[in-house]
């Protein structure tokens, strides 16, 4: 039911020139995937948190993602992480997802919890190592056939410890080469997205520590290779926004990881520390929407968006509907701005008025037309409230302690 709020803010924004219905459009269009691994214990490198009802295998993991689904509309989706979800019949956990309304989205290999991999994986000196990891990937692009993905999720914990302790140059080739064989395997609907972190676990040097090592891997690679922007993997002060838009003009943003970070990688609640570098990201994506380049704009439009949480302190399925529902929210909020305005700005050379029309459309309320959305979708207007009303989180605590974690 069409209420005044929604009225008086329909009104608002036609009156400033926004195609209301249309900003709906791109609002039900939204998608966003969960993690298996954010439904499940974790903790930080000193201690897992052991919660009450966490799911015990894949299957239930799933259970849980669907819960988010129901409630947001916009989550139809689940990460894979390959051995955490490994089980004995991929066919069965997509038919048991497709039960749910969901389907098997991005397969993640692990690349860094073998003892094997203390020296690295796809970039270690020694030849069975990386055999072993290369056969990894490859195992994982199989599954991605079986569930009929078509993203592989590359995160690579290689690096070194200190000065001198392996060749930079010679790890970049041999992360090049394993990498080749690795693109030669995809077929030919997948994408390789290879994520970057500029620290940690490698203390001296990370082998993919900034965007422009994964771009450039990306590049030499082919077109099925894009970068992943984990919003949480930068360096104080960094301008992600930048980042997002070098790489769609380049036609080479594959998707985000979303979470936030105060320090370093927190892997908060996204949008939890800092909403408006969220929002101007999405003001980046929503300019390359409207971009007279037909390839800026379906890079823009092919983006994978996805969480990438550790919810140590928090109930797992309300921090994961948190995270949701404000990634949806500046979203939404990044929709209201009027681009033909800021480009009149621009070209005055204007600096208050273009900074101000950004602005503007961060500070509107856009909560009567989420709750107008959701109502359109047939999800609750406050799928936050819903849940928490609903038993659902009461019948998991019969799981018990003990379930499975990363």
């Amino acid at each position: 039911m069409v209420d005044s709020a929604y009225t008086l803010f329909e009104r608002q924004q036609t009156e400033r020139g926004i195609d209301v219905e249309q900003v709906k459009e791109h609002l039900k269009a939204l998608k966003i995937e969960t993690p298996s691994w954010g439904y499940g214990d974790s903790g930080t490198r000193f201690k897992v948190f052991k919660q009450t009802g966490i799911p015990r295998n894949a299957f239930e993991k799933l259970e849980d993602a669907a819960q988010v689904h129901h409630f947001t509309g916009i989550c139809p989706s689940v990460a894979l992480h390959i051995p955490w979800d490994k089980v004995e019949d991929y066919a069965q956990l997509q038919q048991h997802a497709s039960h749910l309304g969901l389907t098997l989205g991005a397969i993640n290999p692990n690349l860094f919890q073998e003892d094997d991999y203390i020296f690295g994986s796809l970039c270690n000196l020694q030849p069975a190592i990386r055999r072993r990891a290369i056969d990894h990937v490859l195992e994982c692009i199989e599954v991605a056939r079986t569930v009929n993905s078509s993203i592989i999720s590359l995160w690579l914990a290689d690096g070194t410890n200190y000065p001198g302790q392996d060749s930079i140059r010679g790890r970049k080739h041999r992360l090049f080469e394993s990498l080749q064989e690795i693109y030669q395997a995809l077929a030919p609907e997948m994408r390789l997205l290879i994520e970057y972190k500029f620290f940690e676990p490698a203390f001296y040097h990370t082998d993919l520590g900034d965007w422009g090592m994964a771009y450039n891997m990306a590049l030499k690679l082919g077109p099925q290779a894009e970068v992943l922007v984990d919003t949480g993997h930068h360096a104080q002060g960094t301008n992600v926004e930048q980042i997002v838009a070098y790489l769609l003009d380049e036609q080479k943003l594959g998707g985000f990881h979303f979470n936030s970070r105060k320090y370093a990688d927190d892997d908060l609640i996204v949008g939890s520390v800092n909403p408006y570098e969220l929002f101007l990201i999405f003001y980046q994506i929503r300019e390359a929407l409207a971009d007279s380049q037909d390839a800026v704009r379906q890079n823009a439009a092919n983006i994978a968006y996805m969480i990438d949480q550790s919810h140590c302190i928090e109930p797992k399925i309300p921090a994961m509907l948190r995270s949701v529902l404000n990634v949806q929210t500046y979203y939404a909020k990044a929709l209201l701005i009027n681009l033909a305005e800021v480009r009149q700005a621009q070209e005055q050379q204007d600096v208050l008025a273009a900074e101000s029309a950004i602005r503007e459309a961060f500070e509107f309320d856009v909560t009567p037309l989420l709750q107008v959305v959701r109502e359109e979708l047939g999800v609750p207007a406050d799928p936050m409230r819903a849940y928490l009303k609903s038993d659902y989180g009461q019948r998991i605590l019969a799981r018990g302690k003990g379930g499975a974690s990363w």
